[in-house]
C-alpha cells in the first residue's frame, strides 16, 4: 500500500509527464492521443513506473509514439526534476498500458452480444 508521500510524488509525476508530452515534446513521431493512466512509485522514491495509454490510427503509429516518449525520457525527467521537491528525482520507466484497449474490446463484445440477443428476440421465424 503506497504511503502519502508515494501518492504525492506519483501525482506530480503524472502531471509533469502529461504536460511534457502534450506541450514540450516536438517529436513528429508523437501522434494520436497520449494519456498517462497511472504511476507507481517505489517505496524509496528513486524510481517510478509510468503507464501510458496511446490511442493512434494504427499499431505502427502507436509503436512510434511510444518509442518517441521513451526516447525523450531524460528530457521528461529534467522537467520532473524542476517540479519535484525531493532530494532525488525518480528514474522513470515507461510501459504501455493495455487496460484501456482491453476495456474497449470487452465493451465491443458486450455490444455485439446485446445486438445478437435483440435480433433473436425480434426474429419472426421463431
Amino acid at each position: 500500500m503506497p504511503t502519502r508521500r508515494q501518492e504525492k510524488v506519483a501525482r506530480v509525476i503524472r502531471e509533469v509527464v502529461s504536460d511534457a508530452v502534450a506541450n514540450h515534446l516536438s517529436d513528429p513521431r508523437i501522434t494520436g492521443f497520449v494519456s498517462v493512466t497511472r504511476v507507481e512509485v517505489m517505496p524509496d522514491l528513486r524510481s517510478a513506473d509510468v503507464y501510458v495509454s496511446i490511442l493512434a490510427s494504427d499499431e505502427s503509429a502507436k509503436d512510434r509514439t511510444f518509442e518517441a516518449i521513451t526516447h525523450a525520457r531524460t528530457r521528461i525527467q529534467s522537467f520532473l526534476a524542476d517540479a519535484v521537491e525531493s532530494k532525488f528525482c525518480p528514474v522513470l520507466r515507461f510501459h504501455e498500458d493495455e487496460q484501456f484497449r482491453k476495456t474497449l474490446e470487452v465493451m465491443k463484445l458486450i455490444d455485439q452480444v446485446a445486438s445478437e440477443w435483440q435480433n433473436k428476440d425480434t426474429d419472426p421465424q421463431e
